[in-house]
């Protein structure tokens, strides 16, 4: 059976950011949509496990407050088979570092035997690209980002391309590995009635900070060796001026908008 771990994240509504006392976004109580980009993740995990037909099996895992398991259903609707909620207070306010050690905990703990993880790219509450990346480091695998989409994949490897600043990279990876996944060229699936109605019954499996073997002083706001010092919302309407540079004067241009900004506030 080959095993893929599906990584997702809600986020807040955009109209309705509300943030903590800690400058971290209220997730509790606020209304969240799936992250968009790991829309496209879900559809490539579920590419992959049509392409292997009956021998592959997916696990979404989220980590999140209890209304979480609303988008848990949603996925297994469209053909996942089972989701897992990492959920506890001790978990709030995690950056990206504590977020990827508390995930790799769950997958550990949950689907030790996986063969794939699949994240999306980016988050569009944080837009960091790193938490996928901290999940391959904790489950010491190899990782491939900025994917597309795949053109051959059986239980040993898979071929990818990864989208890169200049074209496209064609790359044969093997297994156990990390995938991050960008918007792809097809259109998400819907959930058919017999898809509901198996969401409807499905047990959702809720773990916590000891039940993946991780102390409180590691996770959430604790565990967190960043912080974020002030949070708002930009209202500003400035006219931005337009350049049509070559990367070497953008970048040159970029160099002393920097210095300038740098020498102000050293005054």
């Amino acid at each position: 059976m080959f095993k893929i771990a599906l990584c997702v994240k809600q986020v807040p509504d955009t109209t309705d950011i509300r943030w903590t006392e800690n400058n971290t976004m209220q997730r509790d109580g606020v209304e969240s949509v799936i992250n968009p980009y790991d829309v496209y993740a879900a559809e490539f995990a579920l590419n992959i496990k049509e392409k292997l037909k009956k021998d592959a099996q997916i696990t979404v895992f989220t980590m999140g407050p209890n209304q979480a398991s609303d988008m848990l259903r949603e996925l297994i609707a469209i053909g996942c088979d089972r989701a897992v909620l990492i959920s506890d207070k001790k978990f709030a306010g995690a950056d990206t570092y504590a977020t990827g050690k508390t995930i790799s905990a769950a997958i550990k703990s949950e689907l030790p035997d996986f063969d794939l993880v699949v994240c999306g790219q980016f988050a569009v509450d944080g837009d960091t690209a790193q938490t996928g990346p901290c999940i391959a480091q904790f489950l010491n695998i190899a990782q491939v980002t900025y994917v597309k989409d795949f053109d051959k994949v059986d239980d040993k490897s898979i071929v990818l391309n990864q989208e890169l600043e200049n074209g496209t990279k064609k790359l044969k990876a093997h297994f156990p590995l990390l995938v991050c996944v960008l918007q792809g060229n097809f259109e998400p699936r819907r959930p058919l009635i017999n898809g509901i109605k198996k969401a409807q019954k499905a047990e959702i499996m809720v773990c916590d900070a000891n039940s993946i073997g991780l102390d409180g002083q590691e996770v959430g706001l604790k565990g967190s060796p960043t912080f974020v010092s002030r949070a708002f919302r930009n209202m500003s309407t400035h006219n931005a001026k337009k350049y049509e540079l070559s990367a070497d004067d953008s970048a040159k241009l970029l160099d002393e908008t920097l210095k300038n900004k740098i020498s102000q506030f050293e005054k």
